[in-house]
């Protein structure tokens, strides 16, 4: 079975196939890009599950994922540990430097990352990984840097949207949906 796969540059294929780190940035992207704050100065965010499961799925087939934010979150740590994400990094302005050092603490090379953000903080980023990707919802002059703009809006399965054609690219689909079909998982 093959998913449809959003319309894409020639080559793209061919380098998501690669990937072995998908790095993104947090509001905008795993979430709306809304902060909501309590009278008590508490923040809230709103995470979806489609994605959260994609990253799992992401796990299970041997692909690493770290979250790069500007922001400190509380609420970032507790999605984080929940999904077994071991790369977070909270409070960094410059994302590149982070995700070239996180290249070389797991051996890999910026060729071999995707990266999705959706600011001005994440340009160099997207510009600089292997695959480069964007959401509907971030400024056209961001969106111009990305190889790949996601269908889904952040917050709304843009991040499920990766995770499977990651998959997919990669070969692993078949295997994750034959797993659910024969109730393995």
């Amino acid at each position: 079975m093959t998913l449809d796969a959003p319309p894409m540059a020639p080559g793209l294929v061919d380098r998501l196939r690669r990937v072995r780190l998908l790095a993104m940035d947090v509001d905008g992207v795993l979430t709306d890009g809304r902060l909501y704050f309590q009278s008590d100065g508490s923040e809230t965010k709103a995470f979806h599950t489609l994605d959260g499961h994609g990253i799992k799925l992401l796990h299970r087939a041997g692909i690493e994922v770290a979250l790069i934010t500007g922001r400190d979150s509380p609420m970032v740590s507790r999605r984080a540990a929940a999904l077994g994400i071991q790369h977070l990094y909270q409070g960094i302005e410059k994302k590149l430097p982070t995700l070239r050092q996180l290249c070389t603490r797991l051996g890999i090379g910026l060729e071999q990352v995707a990266y999705c953000g959706d600011d001005m903080p994440d340009v160099a980023a997207i510009r600089q990984a292997g695959v480069g990707i964007s959401v509907p919802g971030a400024p056209s002059y961001i969106r111009q840097h990305a190889d790949w703009v996601t269908e889904r809006e952040g917050g709304h399965g843009a991040v499920r949207e990766i995770c499977d054609t990651l998959l997919q690219a990669q070969g692993h689909w078949d295997a994750v949906l034959d797993t659910y079909l024969h109730g393995k998982a």
